[in-house]
């Protein structure tokens, strides 16, 4: 059972990226309408269980709570606003395997902060960089506009790095309802200003448009991210981390399958290399701290960071 609900969960996930795309592409829905849908929509659906259960628990919320929440949305909608945009600009096995770079960019993170990495980290993070290096090196040779997509996937997973990490910071002491909530909820706001700022409109689209917003938000969001939530609590967060790693082939696959992208052999390469390495710095990090005798699980710094890092933001 537990597997069958893990393969709903990569399917989930990896269709966040086809969808976009072929949103984009074939309605008039702006980029930034989709990230704010989808986390107004977000955080409406984590704010039910909390106005039931205990409605006061928002007039709780610290100084130092909502000043990590703010980051982590303001690192949340910068994110949604690069990796969506690189759909538009380059395919969708490519954003999709840079941005999935987030674990990477949490342990450089971390090593900025004076945080001592295994050498199996370092190898998987050489790695999965140099696959970043072969998939920019062909859509550089292909078009600029592929290239610029390519960039934007990359600041999209280094974005979501901080978005983890800073959210990390406000769950060790906040319930995931209210923090969900929160960050969603400012995050969407950020996105609206954003729009307005840009002149891409939220609203008056066409029946298409709100389909394709609503099958992202429920497949990748509701359905996806749920999912793996719930394995969290009965399979081993490492377990859990390396099936989300499936997203990458996944979303490859399914753009092949649906919206008929086919890539240089090349870019596979560079999608493999990222995969391998990545998988690499989870089983690094996790070996990691098992040595310390720690948090056995990836990417995170406290108490509910181990999911942040671990269900990503696509």
């Amino acid at each position: 059972m537990n597997f069958l609900l893990a393969a709903v969960g990569v399917l989930g996930v990896a269709s966040s990226g086809p969808l976009i795309a072929a949103t984009l592409g074939a309605t008039s829905v702006s980029a930034l309408a989709i990230a704010f849908w989808r986390n107004a929509i977000g955080a409406v659906v984590m704010a039910g269980p909390v106005l039931v259960r205990n409605p006061r628990q928002f007039g709780r919320v610290t100084g130092a709570e909502f000043r990590w929440s703010l980051a982590a949305a303001v690192a949340l909608a910068l994110h949604f606003a690069c990796f969506i945009t690189s759909l538009q600009l380059t395919s969708v096995a490519a954003a999709t395997a840079l941005v999935c770079l987030q674990s990477g960019w949490i342990a450089v993170f971390q090593m900025f902060r004076g945080v001592r990495h295994p050498w199996p980290v370092l190898v998987g993070l050489g790695i999965a960089f140099a696959g970043v290096v072969t998939i920019t090196g062909f859509d550089m040779g292909s078009s600029p506009q592929a290239l610029l997509g390519d960039l934007l996937a990359v600041a999209g997973g280094a974005l979501a790095g901080m978005y983890t990490l800073a959210g990390g910071k406000a769950r060790q002491t906040m319930g995931t309802g209210i923090y969900t909530t929160l960050c969603y909820g400012m995050c969407a706001a950020i996105v609206a200003g954003m729009a307005l700022l840009a002149g891409q409109p939220l609203a008056g689209f066409e029946a298409a448009g709100w389909l394709g917003i609503l099958a992202v938000t429920v497949c990748a969001q509701l359905v996806g991210h749920t999912a793996f939530n719930h394995l969290l609590a009965t399979m081993s967060p490492l377990l859990v981390s390396m099936i989300i790693l499936l997203e990458i082939p996944g979303a490859a696959l399914l753009a092949a399958a649906f919206l008929g992208e086919t890539l240089p052999a090349g870019t596979y390469a560079g999608l493999a290399m990222i995969l391998v390495g990545l998988a690499v710095v989870v089983l690094g990090q996790r070996r990691s701290r098992l040595a310390r005798g720690g948090a056995v699980v990836p990417g995170g710094e406290g108490p509910g960071t181990e999911r942040l890092a671990e269900l990503g933001t696509d």
